[in-house]
């Protein structure tokens, strides 16, 4: 009785029923405008649907939970294509996951973000080189003072790749001398200092093979001291920051924390050490890197912040006393005949500590305003 009272609704009705099973029957590939063959993953599952277009979201949801019940050992899904309206197929860009800025056209699989120290050889299969060493041992140095840096380097085994900066010009000569000087690396800028150097070539990303980073002044005295015997006990002790402590009777002492104590391997420094012979981790240098000012040449400061790069500093910055050092000389890079007599090296250097201190305590002040609410009564407060 109802068909015969609405035959027009009847028939739609009848269509649409029609057409659902031809569709079921038939299903109809959806694909994207153009993408080069490079681009499309190679199995079947995959997507290839560009992010800007909602059956693609969804595809690629489906995707990835297939995936992610995968066994253990599959490929990767390819990264996200994205595509702007109208785009021809060389406009179409992969933006892998962590790729650095400026990386964005490469394919994820050819970047390097990380480099190191360690000398190749211009011959033979890249695969046969030796890799690079495990620590890294770095000193500014003059000719002048060779048998003091010598006696340095001798402490110092095969584990250690070793960056001389040289603030005299002087750098083939060590060749003829030394051995261990024609597989270091030799840097050359004139009458710069440690931490000119360091920020210039002792980027993270170069130093991300070494497991630790001694950045140490060159007029050490190394006679009761052995690297690898000091590695052991800094990582008994878990320091990300240390030093060798100084010895009792001889060389220059400018902080008594730092003096050795007799009687047992390290001493805590309330998250202190110096800047004469800092000892790093890979992680605490990646930080102390971004600490340093690029105008800023002569370091005066930075040893008071370095407890900002360790979580619990007073248990992970110390000094290791039964590997110990003596400061011979003091302030040997004052001298700069004509262009800067020692005190005027000191004065430069006692200008920079002031203003590092002011940018720190500044830039404190910024980020806790943005971090922390500002009391009520703050403004009455004069």
């Amino acid at each position: 009785m109802i068909i015969m009272r609405y035959p027009v609704l009847t028939a739609a009705f009848s269509a649409a029923a029609i057409g659902f099973l031809i569709g079921i029957s038939f299903p109809v590939q959806i694909t994207p405008k153009v993408y080069p063959s490079s681009f499309v993953a190679d199995d079947a599952d995959s997507s290839t649907l560009g992010d800007s277009n909602v059956l693609g979201r969804f595809s690629t949801a489906r995707n990835s939970c297939s995936r992610a019940t995968s066994t253990v050992g599959a490929s990767p899904p390819p990264p996200p294509i994205l595509q702007q309206p109208n785009a021809t197929a060389a406009e179409v860009v992969v933006v892998g996951p962590g790729k650095p800025k400026g990386a964005a056209r490469l394919p994820p699989g050819i970047v390097v973000e990380d480099s190191d120290l360690h000398l190749r050889r211009l011959w033979g299969n890249p695969h046969e080189d030796t890799p690079p060493r495990k620590y890294l041992l770095v000193l500014t140095v003059g000719y002048s003072e060779k048998d003091s840096v010598n006696a340095i380097v001798q402490k110092f085994s095969e584990n250690f790749d070793i960056m001389l900066f040289h603030y005299d010009g002087q750098t083939t000569e060590w060749d003829a001398e030394f051995e261990w000087s024609r597989q270091a690396v030799h840097v050359s800028a004139r009458k710069q200092a440690k931490w000119w150097y360091a920020k210039r070539f002792m980027h993270p990303s170069v130093l991300a093979p070494y497991e630790y980073v001694f950045l140490w002044d060159q007029d050490l005295g190394v006679e009761a001291f052995e690297a690898e015997a000091y590695l052991r006990i800094v990582r008994r002790h878990a320091l990300e920051i240390s030093q060798p402590g100084l010895d009792i009777v001889r060389g220059v002492k400018t902080y008594d924390v730092n003096v050795r104590r007799e009687g047992g391997e390290i001493h805590t420094s309330d998250g202190f050490v110096e800047v004469m012979a800092p000892v790093f981790t890979r992680e605490a240098w990646t930080c102390v890197w971004h600490m340093i000012q690029n105008d800023l040449v002569h370091g005066w400061g930075l040893d008071w912040n370095f407890w900002r790069c360790v979580n619990e500093p007073k248990k992970h910055i110390g000094v290791v006393d039964a590997q110990y050092i003596a400061h011979h000389f003091g302030f040997t890079l004052g001298d700069q005949g004509t262009d800067g007599n020692r005190g005027q090296v000191r004065d430069r250097a006692s200008v920079e500590f002031g203003i590092f201190k002011s940018r720190v305590d500044n830039a404190e002040k910024a980020w806790t305003s943005t971090t922390l609410p500002v009391p009520s009564d703050a403004n009455s407060k004069s």
